[in-house]
């Protein structure tokens, strides 16, 4: 980065000024790795209706971590709109108001890692057949067009940062801007571990009144490589109110022991198949008024009759 570049310099659009809001695209199925050590490449998703496919460089994919900074400036862009002024996919922002809004700290090697976090967002490659303002992406993007880092010299020589500008790539942009599939993200997104956040986001963007899914389902939609068993036990957690996730519940429905109550069986015998099982999630702001776990809405059902057979 050359000194011009350190005075080509606009107003910032932070700071943040709404609630934190996020594409609906991006919390229902997952593009981001959910660990801290580096990865490549993930699993290819393909549910036989969405695919979606993601390759990193020497920098690795982008983390479920790197996610804050796009989630930070779709809340940015959110703010123009509701203030009735023309958006833009290129926006600059203070590092210091992104760390105090994902509640991230600010000293030591925060800086280093917030430009570690715009290189792998800017050289993650992502292809899919998720079609955002009515296009599709068949050549494959990366989730920042480009980025700069803003600083100015301090005496001693070190580098003191003035600002952040990125540029978002047209598929995010569109989703944001011409779809308005974004919701409000909990200020407490920002404390989960990876497998949390990505429940929460799958919960937040189901229907709200609550919603089942089958539990190899929604391991894919989370994104973890955990074997199936202890990805229950994971959930067991939340389940029992060891773990809690902001705003929303869920509860682990075996469907044979549901079955044989409703027509008045005896409980069957042997366990039910780890496929086989369902996983409800409902909003906790009123519970009294929610229907039955058996009669909300079951996502995926061709697949779930598919498990129990």
């Amino acid at each position: 980065m050359d000194e011009q570049q350190t005075l080509d310099f606009r107003p910032t659009d932070s700071p943040l000024m709404g609630k934190v809001k996020g594409d609906r695209n991006t919390m229902v199925y997952n593009f981001f790795s959910l660990r801290r050590d580096k990865e490549t490449e993930l699993p290819r998703y393909d549910d036989g209706r969405i695919w979606i496919e993601v390759v990193g460089t020497k920098h690795g994919v982008a983390s479920i971590w790197d996610k804050e900074l796009l989630v930070y400036s779709a809340s940015l862009i959110a703010d123009k709109i509701n203030r009735g002024e023309v958006p833009s996919p290129r926006i600059t922002f203070t590092a210091h108001d992104f760390f105090v809004t994902t509640g991230s700290t600010t000293g030591g090697s925060a800086y280093e890692r917030l430009e570690e976090s715009l290189a792998r967002l800017k050289s993650t490659f992502v292809r899919t057949n998720i079609e955002t303002g009515g296009e599709g992406e068949d050549r494959g993007f990366g989730w920042l067009d480009e980025y700069r880092i803003l600083y100015r010299r301090n005496h001693d020589g070190s580098k003191q940062m003035r600002a952040v500008e990125l540029t978002l790539c047209a598929w995010l942009f569109r989703a944001i801007v011409q779809d308005k599939h974004f919701l409000t993200y909990s200020p407490r997104y920002f404390e989960l571990p990876p497998v949390a956040k990505r429940l929460y986001e799958i919960a937040r963007s189901g229907p709200p009144g609550g919603f089942r899914m089958n539990l190899t389902k929604l391991r894919s939609r989370v994104g973890t490589t955990q074997d199936l068993r202890r990805f229950k036990a994971e959930l067991m957690a939340y389940a029992t109110h060891k773990r809690s996730l902001p705003d929303y519940g869920l509860a682990l429905v075996d469907p044979r022991l549901r079955r044989s109550i409703d027509k008045g069986f005896p409980k069957p015998s042997g366990q039910t198949p780890l496929k086989a099982w369902l996983v409800a999630f409902y909003p906790t702001s009123n519970i009294t008024s929610l229907a039955p776990l058996e009669q909300m809405p079951l996502l995926e059902d061709e697949e779930a009759e598919l498990a129990m057979a």
